[in-house]
């Protein structure tokens, strides 16, 4: 995955999600925005997306002197907190939780305020978050690609299972997937960022999410957007490669971790015109791919 041209404006809506999101003096937006043309100036295009985003929140952080997403990343847990217990339900129900479990994984991705926006009225001229109808076509509309069986395979045969969490609120969904990894004997550790960047999870979000009660969560000691391995902490790089078996959350760590050669399965939406483009499919597209 490299950078391409029309990533560009996709840069700049998400810096004025971040912004909006960060503070609401338009005079203090207009100065940061065109702060961070210069970042977008110098983006590297031999690169994955993930790098130049990862350098333009980083500036629009230091620049507002806080993290912009800090309170949607709570609001977002215990919105998708208050959907558990239902959601739980029907995995418990199924006649394969682990196809419930997983299919519901895909649709928490949908909680992205990198790409959309939290709520219809947010003027940033993207769409907005559609938790439910995302659960509903999850469940009962095929994935545009769907390697379920192989998944399933892998998983009976993998004791040590790495899970690399992506968003808030998302997490929620992903403690429902690994709780059901858990109850087939499966020894499962999740992965965190070391600290914020975007709405991605934290420590915080593990432990606002429950997810620290269910199994080992650590964190990759990193505010990369996806996972790029060489600027995570030695304990994570350890953990990556011991793992028997690695399952990925959201499009930035399919970006930056689809050539690594490990045995990974990427469970994500497609967001973008280009990810989307670069696999062959539409924008939307929801999938459970084998690297």
């Amino acid at each position: 995955m490299k950078v391409h041209i029309d990533c560009f404006p996709c840069f700049l809506k998400q810096s004025i999600i971040a912004l909006r999101l960060g503070t609401q003096d338009e005079s203090v937006q207009e100065r940061i925005l065109k702060s961070i043309l210069s970042e977008i100036n110098i983006v590297d295009t031999s690169k994955p997306p993930a790098y130049a985003t990862t350098f333009i929140h980083r500036k629009i952080r230091h620049l507002l002197g806080k993290d912009p997403f800090k309170n949607i990343k709570s609001e977002y847990n215990q919105i998708a907190l208050k959907l558990y217990p239902e959601l739980k339900n029907m995995i418990e129900e199924s006649p394969d939780p682990l196809w419930t479990a997983s299919r519901l994984a895909i649709a928490g991705n949908v909680i992205d305020f990198g790409i959309f926006t939290p709520h219809q009225n947010s003027g940033a001229g993207v769409t907005s978050v559609d938790i439910e109808g995302t659960i509903e076509k999850a469940i009962y509309n095929p994935l545009a690609v769907d390697d379920y069986i192989l998944f399933r395979d892998d998983v009976a045969i993998s004791d040590e299972i790495l899970y690399l969490t992506d968003n808030a609120g998302e997490i929620v969904f992903d403690r429902l997937l690994i709780e059901t990894l858990i109850s087939l004997g499966k020894k499962v550790k999740a992965a965190v960022k070391g600290s914020p960047v975007i709405n991605d999870s934290t420590m915080e979000d593990a432990r606002e999410s429950g997810l620290t009660e269910v199994c080992e969560v650590i964190d990759n000691s990193s505010d990369i957007v996806g996972t790029i391995l060489e600027w995570t902490s030695p304990e994570f790089q350890e953990a990556f490669k011991n793992a028997q078996l690695v399952i990925s959350k959201g499009q930035g760590n399919f970006e930056t971790l689809i050539e690594t050669g490990k045995k990974i399965f990427f469970l994500f939406q497609s967001k973008c015109d280009v990810v989307s483009k670069e696999l062959g499919l539409s924008t939307g597209s929801m999938l459970l791919k084998k690297s």
